[in-house]
C-alpha cells in the first residue's frame, strides 16, 4: 500500500529527474518564462498542501486538548515550532503557513454539525492551484481584522473580488494581479468594510497597538510598530527634552563650539533619538522597578572569548539578538556591567568559574553623580540619571571599581571613546578631559565638571573683580 509520504517522495524524486539545478541558465528566453510560470503553478499546489497539513497541526495542537495536543506529545512548545522543527523553515514562515491553513480549513460547529472554512473562496482557489500562499495570506490578513464588523454579504464580496483579482477572473482579466498590487486592493476592501465600526478608535488602537523587532540586516535590527497616540507624545517630549538646543555650559570656548559643528560632530537626529532611547533602556533596567529575572535585574548576558579580547579581533554575542555584536561593544558593555571568567576544557566541560567583577554600587552611583553632574564631555547635555559608569582604567586592565576611577558618560560618548579621541584622566581623584586634537591641538587637560554645587564652589573661588 502506497502511503501518502510513499507517494510524495515518489514526486519529488521525478521532478528532481525532470528540473536539473542548472537547467535554466540552457533555455531562451521564451522558454525561460514559460517554464518559470509552469514551475510556480506546481509551487502553488505545494504551497496549498503545506499550509493545510500546518493548519491541521495547529488544529490537533489547541490549548484545550491539554497534554493530549500534538505539539506536546512530540516534545514542542508549540504547534509553530513543530511545524518549524519537522519542515526546517522560519518561525515566522510555520506562523504564516498555519494561519493560513487554520483559515481555509472546514470546521465543525458546536454540535458537530460541518461549516465552511472562514475564507471558503480563497480556499477553494488555493486548492485549485489557482492562488499562491503569498496572495491568499495578503487577502486573509487584510479582511480577517474586519470580520467582526463587517457586513457578511459585503465580507463575501471583497473576498469574491479578491480572489478574482488575483485569479485572472476579475475586472483585469486575463491579467493576474501581483502580491503587491494585491495588498493595495486589499487594504482599500478593508476600509470600506470597517468604515462604519461602531467601536471607538481607542478601542481599535488598543487592538492594533504594539512594538516589533524585525530579522538583523546589515548589522542593525529594523524596529516597527504602531504606538498609542499619548504614549507616543509621552516618547516625542522626551526626544524633545534631551533633544533641543541648548546654549553655554562646560569649558568649551565659542571657536570650539564652532569648531566641532565644522567638523560634524553633531549627530543626526535620528541617531541622536536612538541614543536617548538606548539610555532610557539602560536607566529603566537599572531602576529597580521592574520585574527581575532570575531573581536580578533585567540584564544582557555577552560572551567573548578571552583571545578574542587580547587580540583585538572577533566578535562577541549576546543573548536576545541572533547577530553578533562587536567587540567595540562588548568592551562597552563589560565596563558598564562588569565580567566573570569561564574557563572550559577542550571538551567543553566548565573546569573554572571566577567571581563576577564588581560593579559600581548604588551608593558610589550617587557619589559620582554628585561630583560629575552628567555626561562629562563638554557640549553633551545628557544628565547624570541617564549616564553610564566609565572604569577611566579598565577593570581589565586592573582598574579599581571606585569613583576615583569612574566617570558618568552617556551612552554614545561611552560607546565611542577609545575613537572619539577625546581623552580622560584622573588626578587625585578628579576627572580631567583632553579634547581631540582637531578640536585642541595644544592638548591641554582640563579639570571638568557639571555638578552645580561644584561649580558653585568654583565660582566662590574666583578672585573678585577689583572695584571700579
Amino acid at each position: 500500500m502506497t502511503t501518502t509520504r510513499d507517494a510524495l517522495e515518489q514526486l519529488r524524486s521525478a521532478l528532481a529527474e525532470v528540473l536539473r539545478f542548472d537547467e535554466a541558465s540552457g533555455l531562451t528566453d521564451d522558454e525561460l518564462i514559460a517554464a518559470m510560470g509552469a514551475l510556480e503553478a506546481l509551487g502553488r499546489v505545494v504551497d496549498a498542501r503545506q499550509a493545510v497539513f500546518a493548519g491541521e497541526v495547529a488544529e490537533r495542537s489547541r490549548v484545550e486538548l491539554g497534554d493530549q495536543r500534538l505539539s506536546r506529545r512530540k516534545g514542542c512548545r508549540s504547534a509553530v515550532e513543530l511545524v518549524e522543527r519537522v519542515t526546517q523553515v522560519s518561525g515566522a514562515e510555520a506562523r504564516r503557513r498555519i494561519a493560513l491553513g487554520s483559515a481555509t480549513r472546514a470546521r465543525s460547529g458546536f454540535t458537530g454539525e460541518p461549516l465552511d472554512a472562514v475564507f471558503p473562496l480563497v480556499a477553494a482557489a488555493l486548492a485549485a492551484g489557482e492562488l499562491g500562499a503569498d496572495a491568499a495570506g495578503m487577502i486573509i490578513r487584510e479582511l480577517d481584522r474586519t470580520r467582526p464588523v463587517a457586513d457578511p454579504a459585503a465580507f463575501a464580496a471583497a473576498e469574491q473580488a479578491l480572489v478574482a483579482e488575483a485569479t485572472g477572473h476579475g475586472d483585469g482579466a486575463p491579467v493576474r494581479c501581483t502580491a503587491d498590487e494585491l495588498r493595495v486592493q486589499a487594504k482599500a476592501w478593508s476600509v470600506f468594510l470597517d468604515q462604519d465600526d461602531p467601536e471607538p478608535d481607542d478601542e481599535r488602537a488598543m487592538r492594533r497597538r504594539g512594538v516589533r523587532l524585525g530579522r538583523a540586516r546589515d548589522g542593525l535590527v529594523p524596529v516597527t510598530g504602531e504606538l498609542m497616540p499619548e504614549v507616543a507624545a509621552k516618547l516625542t517630549r522626551l526626544f524633545d527634552a534631551h533633544l533641543a538646543p541648548r546654549s553655554g555650559g562646560g569649558f568649551m570656548t565659542d571657536e570650539e563650539r564652532a569648531r566641532l559643528a565644522e567638523f560634524g560632530e553633531t549627530l543626526a537626529a535620528d541617531q541622536q533619538r536612538h541614543d536617548v532611547l538606548a539610555a532610557a533602556i539602560d536607566t529603566a533596567a537599572r531602576s529597580g522597578e521592574h520585574p527581575s529575572i532570575g531573581g536580578a535585574s533585567p540584564a544582557v548576558l555577552v560572551s567573548v572569548r578571552a583571545s578574542d579580547l587580547a587580540t583585538g579581533r572577533g566578535v562577541a554575542h549576546a543573548d536576545g539578538t541572533d547577530i553578533p555584536i562587536s567587540l567595540r561593544a562588548a568592551k562597552h558593555m563589560i565596563c558598564t556591567g562588569g565580567t566573570q571568567t569561564v574557563v572550559f576544557d577542550d571538551h567543553g566541560r566548565i573546569i573554572q568559574l571566577g567571581s563576577p567583577e564588581r560593579c559600581f554600587t548604588p551608593h558610589q552611583r550617587r557619589a559620582i553623580t554628585l561630583r560629575d553632574g552628567g555626561c562629562l564631555i563638554p557640549g553633551c547635555s545628557v544628565p547624570a540619571a541617564w549616564c553610564e559608569i566609565h572604569h577611566v582604567i579598565p577593570d581589565v586592565d586592573g582598574g579599581p571599581t571606585h569613583p576615583d576611577n569612574g566617570v558618568l558618560l552617556c551612552w554614545f560618548h561611552h560607546r565611542t571613546i577609545d575613537t572619539s579621541g577625546w581623552g580622560i584622566r584622573m588626578l587625585r581623584g578628579v576627572p580631567h578631559i583632553r579634547p581631540p586634537a582637531w578640536l585642541d591641538p595644544g592638548g591641554r587637560w582640563r579639570p571638568v565638571t557639571k555638578s552645580p554645587t561644584r561649580l558653585a564652589d568654583q565660582r566662590d573661588r574666583r578672585p573678585e573683580a577689583p572695584a571700579a
